[in-house]
């Protein structure tokens, strides 16, 4: 175990021995800190993780998410999935912090080797740790030295057949004084996504634009409808989605499309039953959730012509306290692609509209599209609402058929993701390929 890749050994306490001198020294230093007790707690560094946004590689499921394991409760935990190496657990400090310890408290599924590791950026990672030979309960890394916004915990090797899991991942330090964090974050989306095939295939989209996903390490992720090709089964499921933009399930807010629809056991059910709670944390398939200074609604277009789900709109928008507004589905108002136009979400544009929503996404035409500002007649207007098709997530590529009013740039046959960039007051984005160029970018809209 080298902290900080040095090579003198720093072991979890648990671990060390005290020999009789080691034992002297400290009733030494007990015996001043009697005389000066003014000073006992000088070297005691505030927990700093506690609450704050974490993820994950993996989850076994949604009730063992990363988020158990800096909520203080030691009933929870964290449970990577099964049988699979690597995986890490991370947490955003929220600020630049210099951290001095962390503390590990393992479940019976524990790591043998792992790293601890902090980035600045949560990109680029510095090795504070090493632990070679790990034996599970708790380990406690003190005097270290790091300095980073975000830490994580990366296992490499298993000591038990199943996963990884921890009850609890504390991280002590101080965090920089300084302006706080701005609301900025960056989100990565697509639709129409894993076709039924996998890496052997050369042909196969969905594991290339999962990589891409996952090396552009967004906030979160959103897909808009068609996760799994043909008919969305939860054995599809788990033989093809799961094995790529499974990867960062944990991170993503999903929708479902029509495919999602057409499950022999039932509509929506393989779906549901893959993301469970991610997929309806509010109870039905659309929910909404706030980022920064985003409101972001997630809906269900197969069921847009419902009034349950326009009168929860209403009811959602109207409760919303943040300035900017984006919203996704699956079916799009306007396409130039196959597909075409959708008459279906014309009520729900005029909803948003009325709330000046800013952003709609939408996949189910393969393709790149994006839409100078317009109002839900299709009129363009400096405070319409933006809309982009992404679907060119995996699925087989749609040609372009008939260019709409307001398209102002449309791509097809490039799979890729959107890399949208939100600030406190605006937004951006561009149209990432899967060989990591961008084939389009936007301008930058403020909000309105």
């Amino acid at each position: 175990m080298h902290p900080n890749g040095s090579a003198s050994l720093l072991t979890p306490t648990r671990r060390r021995t005290v020999g009789v001198v080691i034992a002297a020294v400290l009733l030494l230093v007990g015996s001043l800190l009697l005389a000066y007790p003014d000073r006992a707690g000088a070297a005691a560094d505030p927990l700093i993780s506690r609450g704050k946004p974490a993820t994950a590689s993996s989850s076994e499921e949604s009730g063992f998410g990363p988020q158990n394991a800096f909520d203080g409760d030691p009933a929870t935990r964290w449970a990577s999935a099964e049988g699979k190496d690597p995986q890490w657990i991370g947490v955003d400090l929220g600020a630049t912090a210099d951290v001095t310890r962390v503390k590990l408290s393992w479940e019976a599924a524990y790591a043998k080797a792992y790293r601890i590791e902090i980035s600045a950026d949560g990109t680029t990672w510095t090795r504070l740790a090493d632990e070679t030979a790990g034996n599970g309960g708790s380990d406690d890394w003190s005097a270290l030295s790091g300095k980073g916004r975000y830490l994580r915990v990366y296992g490499t090797a298993r000591g038990t057949s199943y996963g990884y899991s921890l009850y609890e991942a504390e991280v002590y330090g101080t965090l920089d004084s300084g302006p706080p964090p701005t609301g900025a974050f960056t989100v990565v989306a697509a639709g129409d996504i894993a076709a039924q095939c996998t890496a052997s295939d050369s042909d196969c989209a969905h594991p290339k634009t999962a990589a891409l996903a996952q090396k552009l390490n967004p906030k979160f992720y959103l897909t808009m409808g068609d996760n799994q090709y043909d008919d969305a089964r939860i054995a599809d499921f788990r033989a093809y989605y799961d094995k790529t933009w499974g990867a960062f399930k944990d991170k993503t807010h999903p929708v479902p499309g029509n495919h999602e629809t057409y499950d022999p056991d039932g509509s929506l059910v393989g779906y549901k039953t893959y993301f469970g709670a991610i997929a309806y944390p509010q109870g039905k398939s659309y929910y909404s959730f706030d980022e920064g200074n985003w409101h972001f609604i997630a809906l269900d277009s197969n069921s847009l012509d419902q009034s349950a789900q326009t009168d929860w709109l209403k009811a959602d928008l109207a409760k919303n306290s943040k300035a900017c507004i984006a919203a996704y589905w699956h079916h799009p108002l306007y396409s130039s692609g196959g597909h075409g136009n959708d008459p279906v979400s014309r009520p729900v544009w005029k909803i948003l509209y009325g709330a000046k929503a800013d952003l709609v996404l939408n996949g189910h035409d393969h393709h790149y599209e994006r839409f100078a500002p317009q109002n839900p007649d299709g009129k363009a207007t400096a405070d319409g609402i933006t809309e982009i098709v992404g679907g060119m997530g995996g699925a087989e590529p749609y040609p372009i058929e008939n260019v709409q009013p307001n398209s102002q740039k449309r791509i097809s046959g490039e799979y890729g993701v959107l890399k949208l960039d939100f600030t406190d007051s605006g937004y951006s984005w561009s149209y990432v390929g899967t060989d990591g160029k961008a084939k389009d970018t936007s301008p930058k809209y403020a909000c309105h």
